[in-house]
């Protein structure tokens, strides 16, 4: 073990999802740890903006677009990294999606969508990554979760069906691959505003009731998931797997509040 438990230098990291909202806070701020950072999504002028910051930082990286619900498209992700680098150490998978709909009225083409990107892309990434993963000596896989893993928020049961079963999955894969050195884990982000949710939250009676359920009574700011990324990609979670870590202000943990 290193005599910095928290450094990840030079360890090679691949966030999916991580060109916007949170996964870019993360891949930022793995990368100004000391990781080189591959940071991916859909858009390709927005890989190649992220990755443009993780240069000016001083680490490597490589440009490569992925589309979550397109195995192949995965596998070349892997492909490219691995061509570059020559392994992963760790895979964060941050890649999302939501829609507000009363239950009743959400279709199944809608719910096969959110589930698909949520949870079914995540499954397609850990399976995909899982020999290279299993290779490193520093194996972590960090799964991005939800408060909505643990409770109801109204009219996103797709989205909460899905952030559910990130948490399922993420023990189950903790269990599976301990034996492999691979540590698997989760963060539980409480509120924060991105583009995904931003219109659902700024100024709304929502976000004024989420407000009032976290003890901190603010929203989170992105840079504030980086150190629950940090400890978790690093030897200091050497002995933890099939967790998760909620950066909440306190909204998991409350009652009542005034």
């Amino acid at each position: 073990m290193t005599e910095n438990v928290f450094d990840i230098t030079d360890r090679v990291a691949v966030v999916v999802g991580g060109t916007s909202g949170l996964g870019r806070a993360i891949a930022v701020g793995l990368a100004r740890a000391g990781a080189h950072v591959v940071p991916t999504g859909r858009r390709s002028e927005l890989v190649s903006e992220v990755c443009g910051e993780i240069q000016q930082l001083g680490r490597d990286t490589v440009q490569c677009a992925v589309d979550i619900s397109n195995r192949p498209s995965i596998d070349q992700l892997l492909d490219t990294v691995f061509n570059h680098f020559g392994r992963v150490d760790i895979l964060v998978n941050a890649a999302g999606r939501t829609a507000r709909k009363a239950t009743v009225e959400v279709d199944e083409e809608d719910w096969a969508s959110i589930m698909d990107t949520n949870l079914t892309g995540m499954l397609r990434t850990c399976q995909s990554f899982y020999q290279t993963l299993k290779s490193s000596a520093s194996a972590r896989i960090i799964n991005i979760a939800s408060l909505a893993s643990f409770v109801a928020f109204h009219e996103v049961a797709a989205y909460g069906a899905s952030k559910a079963g990130v948490l399922s999955l993420t023990k189950s894969l903790g269990s599976e691959w301990a034996p492999d050195g691979i540590r698997v884990n989760a963060i539980v982000p409480g509120v924060f505003p991105t583009e995904l949710n931003e219109n659902l939250l700024e100024g709304t009676q929502r976000g004024r009731e989420l407000l009032m359920r976290t003890p901190m009574r603010r929203f989170g700011r992105p840079e504030e998931l980086i150190g629950a990324a940090v400890f978790l990609a690093s030897d200091a979670a050497s002995f933890i797997t099939g967790q998760s870590i909620a950066v909440d202000g306190g909204f998991l943990s409350s009652g009542v509040n005034s």
